[in-house]
C-alpha cells in the first residue's frame, strides 16, 4: 500500500511518473532540456470511482498515459500527476 497522503476523488487516479530516459537507444545522453516528458508511471493512489463505472486500475499498476494528461502536483517533495481514469491508454 503507498504511503502518500491523498486520496483522489471519484474516477480519478495518483501516478507516480517514471523518470525520463537518459540516454537514447545507441548510447547518446540526452540533455535535460531535450528529455521528452514520461508517458509511462506507477499508479500510487485511487479513487473509489463513480457509482457506475468502477475503476480497473489499482495502485502499483504501471500505465501507460498521453503525454499532456493530469496535472502536475507535488507533495512531501515528490512529484506526481493526478488524472481521471480516462487519461489512462493501457496498463503495462
Amino acid at each position: 500500500m503507498s504511503n502518500v497522503k491523498i486520496k483522489p476523488l471519484a474516477d480519478r487516479v495518483l501516478v507516480e511518473a517514471a523518470p525520463a530516459e537518459e540516454k537514447t537507444v545507441g548510447g547518446i545522453i540526452i540533455p535535460d532540456t531535450a528529455k521528452e516528458k514520461p508517458q509511462k508511471g506507477k499508479v500510487v493512489a485511487v479513487g473509489a470511482g463513480k457509482k457506475d463505472e468502477p475503476l480497473t486500475v489499482k495502485v502499483n499498476d504501471t500505465v501507460l498515459y498521453g503525454k499532456y494528461a493530469g496535472t502536475e502536483i507535488t507533495v512531501e517533495g515528490k512529484e506526481y500527476l493526478i488524472m481521471r481514469e480516462s487519461d489512462i491508454f493501457a496498463i503495462l
